[in-house]
């Protein structure tokens, strides 16, 4: 996520999925000039729309096989893989893709009958996107997670100078175009930052690279917390952010409303987030569960799994989330969305 609780960063270094209709395959030169072929919806992998993030590389995070007991989520979005000071992926960019507990996470999720998205980036680390120097040789890090892990789904959240600078952007747009063109019917997400009216100049041009590319993103995907001051509950500050989102995607690819709303998503945060007073409720949770189904959105996580229970004596702010709740409420009202 954003700056220092649990957002997106992982612990040493600070440390949804996705609605029936956004499975969407498009000829990999054409999704802006072609957005009814860019739209066309293939059948759909049931629980990938909701599908939280958890966070295996610090402090105690649960097993997620008790969290499915627990909740009866299926799908996980497992954070970070990053850079190993090269164009190399690791987990937190130092724990090796296989052979290692993340791999047996990965296989005990799948033995009780779940799956996950892999998720690339966050706020800290060293960033693929900005060590590899070409897409190409960007898409072939990416492909090696893929690869490793025989992948449905591959999210790319992308934060901090990576996102913040034109050329890496660009990057990460072509490789990925790259990797969708051999991976057919592979689900990739881009999750970003978000302002509470939608991306902000620096997304909005994200997005638009992505459309002149002809890259048919399946889900665009925004963060809407750490907003630095907004109106209203958080629910409705997460709404007036994916509304934002959902003009910028409209007029980047030329998609009909409906077509639209099933190619962006959110991964919000609950509880406390990383901005003094501001509070992510299950209130707000319920609004963005009724949005979702009212759309039909491409996906609905959260950072994160690792928070989703209240905090005790000396909990680090990772581990919890600062408000008074029941073990997995978050989680249990993501799971209720379906796609």
């Amino acid at each position: 996520m954003r700056k220092t609780i649990g957002v997106r960063l992982t612990a040493p270094l600070l440390a949804a999925t996705l609605g029936p209709a956004a499975l969407l395959l498009a000829p990999v030169a054409s999704a802006a000039a072609d957005p009814a072929v860019a739209a066309a919806p293939v059948a759909a992998v049931p629980g990938m729309a909701a599908a939280p993030y958890e966070y295996l590389g610090w402090g105690n995070p649960q097993k997620p096989t008790d969290v499915m007991k627990a909740t009866g989520v299926k799908w996980f979005t497992l954070a970070f893989i990053l850079s190993d000071g090269g164009c190399n992926p690791k987990w937190d960019g130092s724990r090796p893709l296989t052979g290692g507990t993340d791999e047996a996470a990965i296989k005990s999720i799948r033995a009780a009958g779940g799956n996950v998205v892999v998720s690339v980036g966050g706020w800290s680390g060293n960033k693929l996107g900005e060590k590899c120097s070409s897409a190409s040789a960007l898409a072939g890090a990416y492909q090696k997670v893929i690869d490793a892990y025989k992948l449905k789904a591959f999210d790319i959240d992308i934060e901090n100078t990576e996102f913040g600078n034109a050329t890496v952007r660009q990057r990460v747009v072509d490789a990925l175009k790259i990797v969708k063109a051999k991976n057919p019917g592979l689900v990739t997400y881009i999750t970003m930052g978000t302002t509470p009216t939608g991306p902000d100049a620096t997304g909005k041009d994200l997005i638009k690279r992505g459309a002149a590319a002809g890259l048919a993103n399946d889900g665009w995907v925004v963060m809407p917390f750490d907003f630095g001051g907004h109106s209203g509950t958080m629910g409705q500050a997460s709404v007036g952010a994916l509304e934002g989102l959902k003009a910028a995607v409209k007029s980047a690819y030329g998609y009909s409303d409906d077509a639209t709303y099933r190619h962006i998503g959110v991964s919000s945060m609950n509880g406390k987030t990383d901005e003094a007073g501001e509070t992510v409720t299950t209130a707000d949770f319920r609004t963005l569960l009724g949005y979702a189904q009212q759309h039909h959105i491409a996906r609905f996580a959260f950072w994160s799994v690792n928070r989703d229970r209240a905090c005790g004596s000396g909990t680090d702010a990772d581990a919890c989330s600062g408000v008074a709740q029941s073990p997995y409420e978050f989680t249990r009202i993501v799971v209720q969305y379906q796609g």
